[in-house]
């Protein structure tokens, strides 16, 4: 049995999560968006690949692993914990249908982050509960075109009440934009992850570069 280690944080590392996706669009590449994103100075990315094979998301793992590993940023993958441990990236980052947290921690091991999607206050308190999870994704907060099947809007007021009953640090996610970012800071979460705000920006690196000084004031 894998000892476990108490949480690695109390504090997120960064108040904004970016994460790594081109949704769908075949004129951007997973590795450019990275590059770009870690070029502004962020501390910490996601790398979510929905749409290719599993050699090919093995293959921008590794290419963005190295580019995380030059700039020190931690590189957490999305889903896969089995590519997580390949690239030895900092951790996974589940959704409620993938891998349970328990089985990604046993393959991670007790050194690894493993963050959990919640969108109820039900599932946030199970997690907490579960005592997996060094961090929980909440929401979505507003209406979200990331992802093709979104669950229901959870609002600030989901995200005050969640933050009521969980110690864990929470990343809202969901619709969140530079003009929401500080609204929804302000309402309980750690951090903000964003995904097409950053990816479809005409400008990534200015566009994080701003994101990262006004996710601090």
């Amino acid at each position: 049995m894998i000892e476990r280690v108490t949480v690695r944080f109390t504090k997120f590392p960064s108040r904004l999560y970016p994460i790594v996706d081109t949704l769908g669009d075949a004129g951007r590449s997973h590795v450019e968006l990275a590059a770009a994103i870690l070029a502004a100075g962020v501390p910490l990315l996601q790398l979510r690949v929905k749409d290719q094979p599993t050699a090919r998301f093995v293959e921008f793992a590794r290419a963005v692993k190295a580019l995380a590993d030059r700039t020190g940023a931690q590189l957490i993958i999305n889903d896969r914990a089995d590519i997580a441990k390949l690239v030895d990236a900092a951790g996974v980052h589940l959704g409620q249908q993938d891998l349970p947290a328990t089985a990604a921690r046993a393959i991670l091991g007790p050194d690894k982050l493993v963050g959990l999607s919640t969108h109820t206050l039900a599932q946030a308190d199970a997690a907490a509960r579960e005592g997996i999870a060094d961090y929980l994704g909440f929401g979505p907060i507003y209406s979200t075109t990331s992802k093709e099947h979104p669950d229901p809007i959870q609002g600030l007021d989901g995200l005050r009440t969640v933050r009521q009953h969980v110690a864990l640090p929470i990343v809202a996610i969901g619709g969140i934009t530079a003009a929401t970012m500080p609204a929804v800071l302000a309402n309980g979460a750690d951090a903000v992850a964003m995904i097409g705000t950053v990816v479809r920006a005409r400008d990534v690196e200015a566009t994080v570069r701003h994101l990262l000084h006004a996710s601090q004031r």
